[in-house]
């Protein structure tokens, strides 16, 4: 009898267990259409989802969550698995406040363990809870990490996998490979598993070849095969005399088998077994392999490596040859979402960038697995052989921009503000302490919105300030940023620089509206009751606030802060010969920008009382940034609040 299924009445991942084979096929295909609409509605992460919608079926149906733990690493790509854990209805208010969010969340569902939605993870968090299993203090059963979409080119993955072989961890590793992630293990000449080559274009060594190393796949999965190798190996060991030696000729004639069916096996010279490469969108296949690798699992820790197609099934996402729309804005589904461009301050970026490449051959640009977000495709394709994308390692392209400077260059670092965290002790150690000409260009800094509390930018500037040397940078305009470029660039001899600009759209000013190097912009002059300094795009709230107080005839200075380190001393000086002083930033307040001016202001008047607006050290959720900075008291409303709150 065939059972009637639709993703409204899926409610947890048993439901899918009783599905034929046919019909999950159609499931697949309504998930598809589901989430296209959810994204063209809401705005997401498209691409990474539609290519993991066979492997997740195949995950719920095989694993008993939240039994067994399935992790997800990057979470972007775990759509599908909150649809079929019951939350399908959530869809209609994805990445919307008080709505779903776009990555695993704790407080959504049993079945979510990592909110986190940075990368390369995963594999840490698995080895810790399978040492917590082993002690009996964590009850799961299995424990599944499923790790892609670019996260095996972080360090982190690596060195859970060292760890992981050398303990001999259960744990199940599946490798969602769709094209943007490290493929190790796999012959160049089998793409699909069971795919037939062409019989006039693929020559008979070859085809031989494919075959074979599916068939040694296929046997390297099957249960008894290794039962019976380990009795092998034990026997062997045990002969008298020659044991060692017969033990060793075995180990070379597998070595030399794996060497000419397959290269070298990467995962298992660090002692995680392998087997793969297999179909990610055939479930059949997928479910075979994953009940072996759960058999095989009681031995150590397995990789079971799962090739997929990023945006498998809408062809606006498999055309796109830049991302498969990884992510997209809101867009009509029947034609898909426009080509993804650079915008506001990350276009002022793009555009300034190549203009000081053009002046300075040194000029170089580093970044970390964003080269569209960031905005250096033009530069990428202006200047390919100054340009270097890393993949997500960001500890790397930090210390690597060292070097580069050492060598001569003049590196910029362009990543979001909130990845730069990942590279904290480089950034200290590496390239403030030998006072290194590397420019760090950080879009998102600030409230980011949509993406949560994982990707708002607003640790930068309490960080980065702290440390000796380091100038920081916080353009309020189009303008300002593509100044603070070309001026960072000299700056650069003496030092690391940071130009951190916010997600959107981006003033636009005349030229006397614009500073210069480290000074402060004062752009109106009051009355001397109150000075309103503003940090980057507060700038337009601190104006707008301005124009407020004025028709309550309250004439307020406004300074454009600019240089967050070192501050300006000219504007300090001014504003404590006010009688209040307020300062806003889209960055923490507690440590922030504007407690050193409040700092730096009681040293020159001991009357100024100074009021400081920042965000709360609290983590914050997904919603527009405008909602958030509202809600924090960050925006002209908040200033003047500050201001008719404060005694007299």
């Amino acid at each position: 009898m065939k059972i009637v299924m639709t993703i409204e009445s899926i409610k947890e991942p048993a439901d899918l267990r009783r599905l034929s084979y046919p019909e999950v096929e159609e499931l697949a295909g309504e998930i598809r259409d589901f989430i296209v609409q959810a994204v063209a509605t809401n705005s997401g992460h498209l691409g990474s989802n539609l290519g993991a919608v066979e492997l997740t079926l195949a995950l719920h149906r095989v694993f008993d969550s939240p039994t067994d733990a399935i992790l997800w690493d990057t979470g972007h790509q775990a759509y599908v698995h909150k649809i079929v854990t019951g939350r399908a209805a959530g869809f209609a208010q994805l990445r919307q406040a008080d709505g779903l969010s776009g990555y695993p969340s704790r407080e959504e569902s049993k079945h979510d363990y990592i909110e986190n939605s940075h990368a390369s993870t995963v594999l840490s968090y698995a080895y810790g809870m399978s040492v917590a299993r082993e002690a009996g203090v964590d009850k799961h059963r299995h424990i599944v990490a499923v790790i892609g979409d670019g996260s095996m080119t972080g360090g982190m993955a690596y060195e859970a996998l060292n760890n992981l072989g050398h303990s001999k961890q259960r744990v199940i590793i599946i490798l969602n490979d769709n094209g943007r992630s490290y493929a190790p293990t796999i012959s160049n000449l089998t793409q699909q598993p069971g795919a037939l080559a062409s019989v006039d274009k693929t020559p008979l060594p070859d085809r031989i070849t494919e075959k074979l190393s599916n068939s040694l796949t296929r046997i390297r999965m099957n249960p008894l095969y290794v039962s019976r190798q380990r009795k092998i190996e034990a026997w062997l060991q045990g002969l008298p005399v020659v044991g060692q030696q017969a033990e060793k000729g075995m180990e070379a004639v597998k070595a030399a088998v794996r060497e000419f069916f397959q290269p070298p096996s990467f995962f298992e010279a660090l002692g995680v077994r392998y087997i793969g490469p297999i179909d990610g969108h055939n479930v059949r296949e997928l479910e075979f392999a994953l009940r072996n690798a759960e058999d095989l699992s009681s031995e150590g820790p397995i990789v079971v490596h799962v090739l997929t197609q990023k945006g498998k099934g809408y062809s606006p996402a498999e055309d796109d040859d830049e991302k498969h729309l990884h992510d997209t804005p809101v867009f009509d589904p029947a034609v898909g979402p426009p080509k993804a461009v650079p915008t506001g301050y990350t276009q002022a970026f793009a555009d300034a960038i190549l203009k000081e490449a053009e002046a300075d051959s040194r000029l170089v640009a580093i970044t970390a697995a964003m080269p569209g977000p960031t905005g250096l495709l033009p530069f990428q394709e202006r200047f390919p052989q100054r340009f270097f994308d890393v993949g997500i390692a960001e500890q790397h392209a930090v210390t690597g921009a060292a070097g580069m400077a050492m060598g001569g260059l003049r590196p910029i670092v362009a990543l979001y503000s909130t990845f730069l965290s990942r590279a904290w002790d480089q950034v200290v150690y590496d390239v403030a302490l030998h006072r290194l000409p590397v420019i760090f260009c950080l879009d998102r800094a600030g409230i980011t919105g949509d993406d949560g509390p994982s990707h708002h930018g607003i640790y930068d500037m309490a960080l980065l300030c702290k440390v000796p040397g380091m100038r920081v940078l916080a353009p309020s305009s189009a303008q300002e940023l593509q100044q603070m470029l070309h001026d960072a660039v000299s700056l650069a001899d003496s030092g690391p620089v940071v130009i951190r600009y916010p997600k959107g759209a981006a003033r636009q000013v005349s030229n006397d509206e614009v500073g210069t190097g480290l000074k402060a912009l004062c752009l109106r002059e009051g009355d001397g009751s109150v000075a309103i300094l503003a940090v980057g795009k507060m700038l337009a709230a601190a104006l707008k606030a301005a124009d407020a107080l004025a028709a309550r005839g309250v004439q307020a200075t406004v300074w454009d802060v600019r240089s967050c380190a070192p501050l300006d001393q000219d504007m300090c000086a001014d504003a404590a010969h006010h009688e209040r002083v307020i300062t806003i930033e889209d960055g923490i307040r507690e440590g922030g920008v504007g407690m050193s001016i409040a700092a730096n202001i009681s040293e020159i008047s001991g009357t100024c009382r100074v009021e400081s607006l920042g965000v709360p050290t609290k983590f914050l959720p997904h919603a527009k940034p405008d909602r958030l900075l509202a809600q924090l008291g960050l925006d002209a409303d908040g200033i003047i609040k500050a201001y008719d709150s404060a005694p007299l």
